[in-house]
């Protein structure tokens, strides 16, 4: 049986919008790879990455471009679901281990991004139990956070046209 199957398509949505959020990081973080960084920075960095990683940016990152290649294969080849399913599985359980690829590159990012003084800090918060409730409350708490921002931005663009039509009204323009 493979890991992944069809049924895992009902949290495609969180995993998509964690997949929207690395890409961006990642995209924005390239010109300053290249950086030199003391090794001591750098750890301190990783470790930050290690204790707020509570998303698995990784895991969701690559079960997303899954769920993307099933839709992709099985929109135009739907008899072949089961056997596109197995592959998918298999190629998932080909990711396992390189996680930590793309969590040295995320470190760098924090590592140019903050001094040694300031990123000791920054562990010693994530550490500390405040830290670290945190860090695993943190999904949840952006998940709820784009819920309410998208009430408010629904809310603002119907009253922001609403004023602009009432401001156009005014100078005897009709909508």
């Amino acid at each position: 049986m493979a890991i992944w199957n069809i049924g895992n398509w009902a949290r495609g949505a969180r995993i998509v919008a964690m997949a929207a959020m690395v890409a961006g990081s990642v995209s924005v973080a390239a010109p300053v790879i290249a950086q030199e960084v003391a090794p001591e920075q750098l750890a301190l960095a990783r470790k930050y990455i290690d204790l707020t990683d509570r998303g698995a940016v990784f895991e969701t990152t690559v079960v997303e471009i899954g769920i993307d290649t099933m839709r992709q294969i099985i929109t135009q080849n739907p008899e072949i679901s089961d056997q596109t399913n197995a592959v998918i599985g298999e190629v998932i359980k080909g990711y396992n281990g390189r996680k930590g690829e793309l969590l040295d590159q995320f470190a760098r990012v924090y590592a140019i991004s903050f001094s040694l003084e300031e990123l000791t800090e920054i562990v010693a918060f994530y550490e500390s139990p405040t830290g670290q409730k945190l860090a695993q409350a943190n999904s949840d708490l952006n998940t709820d956070i784009r819920r309410v921002l998208q009430v408010y931005t629904n809310n603002l663009r119907t009253e922001f046209f609403a004023k602009v039509r009432a401001g156009l009204r005014e100078q005897g323009v009709e909508l």
